[in-house]
This record gives C-alpha cells, structure tokens and sequence, in this order.
C-alpha cells in the first residue's frame, strides 16, 4: 500500500515508519523540518516538508502522494515546539498541537476527500483519561474524561470518526525518545507520589503502538480502539518501579493538598483519580500481539 504518515519524523513515527517500509509499504512521510529529511530517507521513506497548518500545502503533498491511507501523527510536543511539559500552563504547552488536532486534521482530511482516499488513521489519547467514575479500567464504550484542554482531541476523534476512519487511542508512550524528561525527573526525585498513588494509568511502548498501527493500515480498521498494554495500573505500582528500573531513590510522598499547591488540579487528579483502559478490542480485532505486555517489562528492558 502507499501510506502518507503525516508527522513521520516524530518519536512514533520515527518507530512507525520502519516498521511499514519492512511489510512492503510505500511510505511518504512529513517533517515541519528540512534537517530531518535526511532520517525519513534513512527510514526507508520518502521525506517532505509539510506545515499541516497550511491547507494549500497539505492538499498538494497528498495529491502527489497518491496514498492509499492516510495516517496522522502529528503533535508539536517536543521541547523546540512546546517548551518543558508544565501541567499548571497546559493551554500554554498544548497550544500548537491543539491546533494540529483540529486545523490540521481538517486540513488532513479535506485532503483526503479531494484526491479519494477513503482510509484515514489517526492518533487519539488513553492513558489516565477515562471518566472518573465507576471501575478504573475502561473500554472504547466508555466515555473520555472532560477537563481542561479536552476540547481539541475531542474534534480530533470525532472528525476522524465520523469520516468513517480510525481512532488509535495510544497509552503513555515509553520508549526511545519519549518519556526521558520524566525518567529525568524520576532521577532527580522530583516526581513524587501524590497522596496514596490511586490513579490508574495505561502504558504503551513506542514499538508496540506502531506494530498497532501497521496492523490497523493493513487490516483497514474502523473505528476506536485502545492501543495500550496488558498491565494498566495505578501510580502507587508503577512509580516506585520506575525509580527502581532507573536506578534513583523510591519518590517521596506529598499530601494531595500541598501537590495541588505545587503542580496543580490537573496532576492531583492525573495521580489520584485517573483511569485507564482496556486492549481487548484491539488485541480481537487487530490480531495485535506486544513485544512488551507490562510496563514492568518494558521499563526493565529500556533502562537497564
């Protein structure tokens, strides 16, 4: 298949693209920068320069692709892009890819309506942001958690969705490149664990996303689905091994009063109340089977 995998250079994509280019796809893939052609012609793909705030461009880049699917990975969430991730300013740091999840999905998928191509994937979000009530541990049925800042994955899914495409809802990412500020932080003991640690979260490591990914291209899935492990588990379990796995201190604890105080509502309630999701549905229907089943694995075999 021809694949135009939109934010190719990013810390999926960077997985993604390999991993499509060994299964006999034709991949085109974009960067917002020229100093990263280069690793997308590495990566086995053919590199452009594509602003997907840009529509005019958006559409030309498509046109001349001539993909069979699109798929979306397109964030500005790097350090050059959003500065150092600060969940009391989280409107400040999302800024950019809030206006990749709307303008740019938009721009995206007017694309693929004008050159005919019926496939588009994109990337969603389910790590701790199921709704807060009931069981800690939710299906695609279950509704998404409404807080600040939710309103542009919202369009994001629901435009995608109501194309007839594909809604990957991937887990915390951990993997090379994509959570070494907070293994940073772990290091430094400056992630602490807030009040009892109840929060449940749901991981996923980079290669296991892709694999994902790939299987939803090939198989052309429609739909939502949750691409994260087998292992959700509340902050109390995976934080203390985090430290462990790299090699710093058990993290102190802090009263949720004084973390609110500190970090804010959001990373109180990220910590405290959080829920996390299931992988039935795309281990069913994707036939999706992970290198790394647990976070326990995955963090022992990362940091080691």
């Amino acid at each position: 298949m021809r694949v135009f995998v939109a934010g190719g250079s990013g810390v999926l994509g960077r997985r993604l693209v390999p991993q499509l280019v060994a299964r006999g796809h034709e991949v085109t893939a974009t960067t917002t920068s020229p100093t990263k052609l280069g690793l997308l012609r590495q990566l086995g793909a053919e590199g452009v320069v594509m602003d997907g705030l840009d529509a005019a461009s958006v559409g030309e880049l498509v046109a001349a692709a001539r993909p069979d699917v699109i798929v979306n990975q397109m964030t500005a969430l790097s350090a050059a892009h959003a500065g150092k991730p600060n969940l009391r300013r989280a409107d400040r740091f999302f800024a950019l890819t809030n206006r990749l999840r709307t303008e740019g999905i938009d721009n995206l998928l007017a694309a693929a309506e004008a050159t005919g191509v019926a496939h588009v994937i994109t990337h969603g979000h389910a790590s701790m942001n199921g709704v807060r009530t009931g069981g800690w541990v939710k299906s695609e049925e279950d509704p998404l958690e409404v807080v600040e800042g939710t309103t542009a994955i919202n369009h994001l899914e629901d435009a995608v969705a109501g194309a007839g495409g594909t809604v990957l809802r991937y887990g915390g990412f951990y993997g090379p490149g994509a959570n070494d500020d907070q293994v940073a932080m772990v290091r430094k003991g400056l992630l602490p664990l807030v009040g009892d640690g109840t929060g449940y979260f749901s991981w996923v490591h980079l290669d296991d996303a892709a694999s994902a990914t790939a299987l939803a291209v090939e198989k052309e899935a429609r739909g939502v689905f949750n691409v994260v492990d087998d292992d959700p588990a509340p902050v109390s379990e995976w934080l203390p091994y985090l430290a462990q796995c790299a090699g710093a201190r058990p993290p102190r604890r802090v009263p949720a009063w004084l973390a609110r105080l500190l970090a804010g509502k959001m990373a109180v309630e990220m910590m405290t109340e959080g829920r996390a999701f299931s992988n039935a549905k795309a281990k069913r229907e994707l036939g999706w089977t992970l290198r790394y089943p647990s976070w326990r694995q995955g963090f022992r075999a990362e940091l080691a």
